[in-house]
């Protein structure tokens, strides 16, 4: 059975409210309403405009202690309870990590770190590509290259980290 949520201003509400009680109530006036104004209407008439699908709302009823938690574990991560909540259940079922608004901006920040070493490998690939170094200049040059593969590793294994670290606070208990 589907469900009408409806906000609007108070008085309007007080001036339906007064209409509907000589109708059953709120409820009752509504779907009466609802039947005499869809009648002879089809599912599906041609030209209809169709709002796009809102996403599914789940509706959760807790403890108190329990929400006092889901509030407390949602503010540490930097989110809503309910984005929280869609996170544990995204990782459960999709397997997929959600990172809080700081770990999002720590991974960009590494991603831009490892695509500006990507430039600067590139550039010492042409350079040694192009050039023709003996002795200390290639030494030198392949050093560079070898900081550079150590840096990368560092990052990747920084990336690696945190999202093994983020599948696992969304797999394990507290």
């Amino acid at each position: 059975m589907a469900n009408f949520n409806v906000r609007v201003p108070d008085d309007l509400a007080a001036r339906f409210d007064a209409w509907a009680g000589a109708h059953g109530g709120r409820s009752p006036a509504l779907r009466h309403l609802i039947e005499r104004t869809s009648r002879g209407a089809t599912a599906a008439q041609p030209g209809a405009v169709r709002l796009g699908r809102r996403p599914v709302k789940l509706t959760v009823r807790l403890a108190a202690s329990d929400a006092h938690g889901l509030g407390a574990a949602a503010a540490d991560m930097g989110l809503t309870p309910n984005a929280w909540a869609a996170a544990l259940i995204r990782r459960r079922l999709a397997g997929r990590p959600t990172f809080s608004p700081a770990e999002t901006l720590a991974l960009a920040a590494m991603q831009a770190e490892l695509r500006r070493i990507g430039v600067n490998a590139n550039q010492i690939a042409r350079a040694l590509n192009t050039a023709v170094l003996e002795g200390k200049v290639l030494e030198l040059e392949l050093a560079y290259l070898d900081d550079l593969r150590a840096e990368v590793r560092g990052h990747m294994l920084a990336l690696r980290e945190a999202f093994e670290g983020n599948l696992a606070y969304w797999d394990a208990g507290p």
